[in-house]
């Protein structure tokens, strides 16, 4: 009998588990597939290391830094700053129509660059990025608000407040067509208050750090060990069925798979209440160049793009939406030497629908296509790099659903967010993205919050 099983081993998973090993609980993390990291893993082809999900860690904060949710994490999960080798971010651009706004990890740099493309709106954008500061986590009401009515609300240019919208739905919007004025708050102070960063080795060194840590606390953690059924009886979870016909026995379960999917466990699942599945997966290439991106004049960290006055973001007619997405490149962070061969990620909204009914041939021809469409589309907004690629890969929605399970390949889960963590069964709880936390420094927080608050303290 372990105290806590915990269902997947991404990010909030691992934490979660070194959280609750370090005060000597018995803890089992299981995970369906043969590897770990979930929406952030890494995987090996042609010889060369690619990131899964990874463009940039959020919530930047300096060696030494006591404040913010880094320096918290650190201090809860007893690691070193210098354990995840951060760098930060050279700098990102905005770009929409007739407007472009700079910004790095220093936020004056875009409080100026407001003043110098929209003069009219400096004084405004001050007044909502101290509503911001002064959001409270804890006030539903406002959070669930309109951001897009709450940022118009001080901001008067459509098209600051479009541009404005941008980067924190890319990188955090569950929820089609608008976000919750508690998310986009969320998100606008990790990535324009505190900054952007990545580890030097990529995802794959924090996670073996976390694994390792886990580890050597007395944590285990079993691959290929997929949850068929959560069997139920009154108000709680007493055994675990594996898709191998074992079981396991806890005293309380911690899921990481999402709020759907882990209903879906559920033996009981008519009482687990109305579940509305997320819509919004994304598509993304990779570009392996023959030269650092900066040598051929792409020299941001991240390039947010949108060609109208107006972000839509909602799931595409087509199989890609190519008209907004994002470009990344690995390479242009504050590295002595840029570690690799220089890379070019492209990111835009897809169908998952559409894609996963395709027939492999079919499949097959639609990523070429797709492929072409997505870099014609960025180097609009950048400069043309397709006669340097020396090796390409491409994944879609239908490769996102394959390796995290979630409905429809939706990346930051259901838009309906269960903040508490507590589902209808007293020894259940849920972590990660639909606990409402994102991006891998909120996935951390996400498992060190529920671990803290229901899994520390007797059933």
């Amino acid at each position: 009998m372990y105290d806590t099983v915990i269902i997947g081993a991404g990010m909030s998973g691992l934490a979660a588990g070194i959280r609750l090993a370090w005060y000597d609980q018995r803890v089992c993390i299981l995970e369906r597939h043969t590897t770990i990291g979930g929406l952030n893993s890494f995987y090996r082809l042609n010889g060369r290391n690619y990131d899964v999900g990874l463009h940039a860690v959020t919530n930047y904060a300096p060696k030494g830094s006591r404040k913010g949710p880094l320096s918290r994490l650190l201090r809860q999960l007893r690691l070193a700053w210098d354990e995840f080798g951060l760098v930060p971010q050279i700098g990102s651009v905005i770009e929409f129509p007739g407007a472009t706004l700079a910004f790095s990890n220093d936020p004056k740099l875009l409080e100026s660059e407001i003043a110098r493309a929209f003069p009219k709106q400096k004084d405004n954008f001050k007044k909502l990025r101290s509503a911001i500061l002064d959001y409270d986590e804890l006030d539903d009401d406002k959070g669930r608000q309109s951001a897009r009515e709450m940022v118009s609300q001080h901001v008067a240019d459509p098209l600051l407040v479009e541009m404005l919208l941008c980067p924190p739905m890319f990188y955090g919007n569950a929820r089609e067509r608008d976000m919750d004025f508690g998310q986009f708050s969320v998100l606008f102070r990790s990535i324009f208050l505190e900054g952007l960063a990545r580890p030097f080795a990529g995802v794959r060194l924090i996670l073996k750090k976390l694994v390792r840590k886990y580890k050597e606390l007395g944590g285990e953690l079993r691959l290929r060990a997929g949850v068929s059924r959560l069997d139920v009886e009154g108000d709680r979870v007493v055994r675990i069925l594996l898709d191998d016909g074992s079981e396991v026995l806890a005293r309380k379960v911690l899921s990481s798979a999402g709020w759907l999917e882990t209903m879906r466990l559920c033996s009981d699942l008519s009482s687990a209440g109305p579940r509305t599945p997320g819509q919004l997966s994304f598509a993304e290439t990779m570009s392996v160049l023959d030269a650092q991106p900066k040598a051929l004049g792409c020299d941001r960290t991240m390039v947010f793009f949108n060609d109208g006055p107006a972000l839509h973001w909602e799931k595409p007619a087509e199989l890609v939406d190519v008209h907004a997405g994002v470009i990344c490149s690995p390479n242009n962070f504050a590295y002595d030497e840029p570690p690799g061969d220089g890379l070019i990620r492209v990111t835009c909204l897809a169908n998952y629908d559409r894609w996963a009914v395709l027939s492999p041939d079919e499949y097959r021809r639609q990523k070429l296509r797709w492929y072409d469409e997505m870099l014609a589309s960025a180097v609009r907004f950048v400069p043309d790099f397709r006669h340097r690629i020396v090796d390409t890969d491409m994944f879609t929605p239908t490769t996102i659903r394959r390796f995290t399970g979630h409905v429809n390949g939706a990346v930051y889960g259901a838009p309906d967010k269960h903040p508490d963590g507590t589902t209808h069964l007293s020894n259940l709880f849920v972590c990660g993205a639909d606990q409402g936390l994102v991006g891998i420094v909120g996935a951390i927080i996400s498992g060190i919050g529920m671990a803290n608050r229901h899994l520390l303290t007797p059933t």
